[in-house]
């Protein structure tokens, strides 16, 4: 059994490189042979990376590819596959949005290769670090002279449905705030130059904003730095909050520069892993859990939670995890997934 893994990310960028990791072990712990290629945050590049894999000759082939629907490619990506005889899973973003729904239809129809998708409940990120950020500013009495918190959202990108998903849990936590008005949103690309170049006219702009919620980590330190090249002092006179488990992240929950911080699902690739050696070797995930899968993954990171990460994760090691004792053909009594990040740290 082997497998190819399209990592949409930058070899060189924390998140991506600890999903790539945890498949790593993953695949040694399931004795499967696993490649993974970098797109370097360019589209276009995982579309290329595609056609390298459909033009190799069958031989040598690899038996499944674990693809994401960054940046909307998910369909040109089915179809790029579509009648090379390898199989295909979504995971970390599936097909969401209607356009892309049209384009590709459901699992094992139009495509009948495309096997399914396993994604983290992205809402949670949202929704999670949007109320920790809240309530932080109510702590902190950051409100503004009309009685509302002011934040200023930095989002991802419009078109990567895990993006998408974030800013309806951080709007969702908003509405339910009543007191917090959202100044402005802005999408930075999932860069933390671009984030900084865009807070720097945003602090300028909303004076009276407090609260910065960001879509991911890189773009929340980078928002930092521009307030404190205002002189501002993060954690203190103004909050942020961040998504993903990255060092510098970790240790920003830990100092209080960041007042909330959500992550845990790079292991989204790992776990999907988990279900192709399980369909691989006759125990098909459709009939007991569906063809398209949304788990809750995500961890709302605290000091304490973020001190253990560090201890057992902290060299993106994740060779200590057995992720045989997840896989339903291993342990046939084993009837549902549990694809949980939070049991990994008990």
């Amino acid at each position: 059994m082997s497998v190819a893994f399209i990592n949409p990310g930058k070899s060189d960028e924390v998140y991506w490189l600890t999903a790539a990791r945890a498949m790593q072990s993953a695949a040694e712990r399931l004795g499967v042979e696993l490649e993974v290629h970098y797109a370097e945050r360019q589209h276009l590049r995982a579309l290329d990376l595609a056609r390298e894999l459909v033009a190799r000759p069958p031989e040598r082939r690899p038996t499944y590819v674990i693809f994401s629907n960054d940046y909307g490619t998910g369909p040109e990506l089915l179809r790029l596959f579509d009648g090379s005889g390898i199989k295909v899973m979504l995971a970390f973003s599936g097909i969401v949005e209607a356009v892309d729904r049209a384009q590709s239809g459901q699992p094992r129809g139009r495509y009948r290769h495309w096997l399914g998708s396993l994604e983290p409940r992205a809402d949670d990120a949202g929704y999670q670090t949007a109320r920790w950020l809240i309530e932080a500013g109510r702590r902190a009495g950051l409100k503004a002279a009309d009685g509302r918190l002011h934040m200023l959202v930095i989002s991802g990108d419009r078109s990567t449905p895990s993006s998408i998903r974030r800013g309806e849990g951080m709007r969702r936590a908003v509405s339910e705030a009543g007191d917090v008005s959202v100044d402005q949103e802005v999408f930075a690309s999932w860069k933390r130059e671009k984030a900084e170049e865009q807070a720097e006219w945003l602090f300028a702009r909303h004076a009276q904003a407090r609260l910065v919620w960001a879509g991911s980590d890189q773009m929340a330190f980078g928002a930092m730095h521009a307030w404190e090249k205002r002189g501002g002092k993060p954690g203190r006179d103004a909050l942020f909050s961040a998504i993903n488990t990255s060092r510098e992240a970790l240790e920003g929950i830990r100092s209080g520069r960041l007042s909330a911080l959500s992550g845990g699902h790079f292991i989204a690739g790992a776990w999907a892993l988990v279900m192709l050696y399980d369909y691989h070797h006759g125990r098909d995930f459709a009939a007991e859990e569906g063809l398209e899968l949304e788990q809750p993954m995500f961890v709302a990171f605290d000091s304490r939670l973020a001190e253990r990460f560090e201890r057992r994760f902290g060299e993106l090691d994740f060779s200590g995890i057995d992720f045989s004792r997840y896989s339903k053909v291993k342990n046939p009594r084993l009837k549902r997934y549990d694809f949980r990040f939070r049991q990994l740290l008990d």
